[in-house]
């Protein structure tokens, strides 16, 4: 039977400033054309994407509520009350897929609960493309989001990592702040063993694209500049 409800649709984004349709498949045009209702993370780059997508959907028509870290859990339900009423709603996310290191597994959650069916659009994730990239273990892998701060914390993380993937031969991932990224290269050199193996992920899709596995060693000697470029760091251990 046909459910009166609409659908959740998660609608990936690019990785940067790229075409939107150069990195993403003709379905996820598809859905932007006939969704009129969206959950963002920032208003201003949602309205960009979706008027690149289609430049003749009017602004003025779009119901758009949002997501971030400022949103009040109590505001969740009343974001899928269009799907309750018979409306489709799209999930967009700032860069990539929605709900991957990203806000959005709340509302998906919810969405279920309710019985509104969640549809996932195929598109660009640094998490998977890295992985798919470095080399390392595609077969067990585990993304750990971000690591500490302070600086005594973060090395001891890094250590329990690299034992980690030693022990279960599971690869890891995580991510920095942009601006921070040089000095986490810096301290993955210093709290590693030689042999580690590290992979760089920045700039995935774009045109500055840069992908580089080589082991604790050889980053040592040749370095690279990640400063305010989105990356993805990869360790394992062998």
């Amino acid at each position: 039977m046909t459910s009166p409800y609409g659908k959740l649709y998660l609608i990936p984004t690019t990785l940067g400033d790229t075409a939107p349709l150069e990195v993403l498949p003709i379905s996820v045009k598809k859905i932007v054309e006939q969704v009129d209702v969206y959950i963002v993370e920032n208003e201003k780059t949602a309205r960009r994407f979706i008027k690149q997508i289609k430049p003749s959907k009017k602004q003025a028509s779009l119901q758009v509520f949002l997501l971030n870290k400022f949103t009040d859990p109590s505001e969740l339900p009343g974001f899928l009350e269009p799907c309750l009423q018979g409306k489709h709603v799209g999930l967009i996310s700032e860069a990539g897929c929605p709900a991957i290191a990203d806000p959005g597994a709340d509302v998906v959650m919810l969405a279920h609960k309710q019985n509104i069916q969640v549809v996932p659009l195929v598109g660009p994730s640094s998490i998977v493309l890295a992985h798919m990239s470095s080399g390392m273990n595609g077969q067990s892998f585990a993304f750990n989001g971000y690591l500490p701060i302070d600086k005594v914390e973060r090395k001891k993380e890094l250590k329990r990592l690299e034992q980690l993937s030693y022990s279960q031969n599971q690869s890891q991932s995580f991510i920095e702040t942009p601006y921070r990224n040089n000095k986490l290269l810096e301290d993955i050199c210093q709290a590693l063993n030689d042999m580690t193996l590290v992979c760089v992920a920045c700039d995935i899709t774009l045109a500055t694209e840069y992908i580089k596995t080589q082991t604790v060693a050889a980053w040592k000697k040749n370095s690279v500049d990640l400063h305010k470029r989105p990356t993805l760091f990869i360790i394992h251990k062998e």
